[in-house]
């Protein structure tokens, strides 16, 4: 099957930046008090429900698989970029990260109890989405849990640098909403939505869905 070429763009990207962009947000959540409470919150609701391990997609160089693990989570990162995964394991040796994407995971039908996907879907273009929440809904367990985070706006947006790297990758905004109905019609009940304002060197809101799987 050829390779949709948004996502060999994605690969390409995140390669070329791996090690700035694991530099760079290593310690990220450290000054991050309401993220790591929705984190917090994420966790005990997968614990509660004792469904499964944990599927951190889009895991980058790993730091919030690791902070998962700290709340008491059985996780695992799955990421495109074969250098952002030899980051991960390099810095937390003890976790297992794999190579792969969101759009078709190795994941057997019902076995996760939870699914992260920390700013994962906005590089993704927006038809691929429905599909992708399909997936998550597939590797789900009944009951189990996503949280999903992303920035809020509307549109298109292409970088041509980051971490002093040379690269080209689009991404999207998302108006909350519409990533609701996006998760309703692939079989989520959305639980909670949260909007924050921009922190730090961040220029647009971020906004978080919990949802579970009917």
């Amino acid at each position: 099957m050829t390779e949709p070429p948004f996502l060999a763009a994605a690969r390409e990207a995140f390669d070329s930046m791996a090690a700035g962009y694991a530099e760079r947000f290593r310690t990220d959540l450290a000054g991050r008090p309401l993220d790591r409470a929705l984190l917090a919150a994420f966790a005990e609701l997968v614990r509660a429900a004792g469904a499964g391990p944990v599927a951190d997609v889009g895991c980058g160089p790993g730091h919030v698989t690791a902070h998962l693990g700290t709340l008491g989570l059985d996780a695992f990162g799955v990421d495109l970029s074969p250098e952002m995964v030899a980051q991960a394991r390099r810095a937390y040796p003890e976790l297992r990260f794999e190579v792969g994407s969101m759009t078709a995971l190795e994941v057997a039908d019902g076995a996760l109890g939870g699914i992260l996907a920390w700013y994962a879907i906005m590089h993704m273009p927006p038809d691929a989405v429905p599909g992708v929440f399909a997936e998550f809904a597939r590797v789900l367990a009944p009951g189990g849990h996503l949280l999903v985070s992303f920035v809020v706006g509307d549109g298109r947006g292409h970088r041509t640098e980051a971490f002093g790297q040379p690269i080209a990758l689009d991404y999207h905004l998302w108006p909350p909403g519409r990533v609701a109905d996006r998760l309703a019609a692939a079989g989520f009940g959305v639980r909670a939505e949260l909007v924050r304002g921009p922190e730090g060197d961040e220029t647009a809101q971020r906004a978080y869905l919990l949802a579970r799987r009917a």
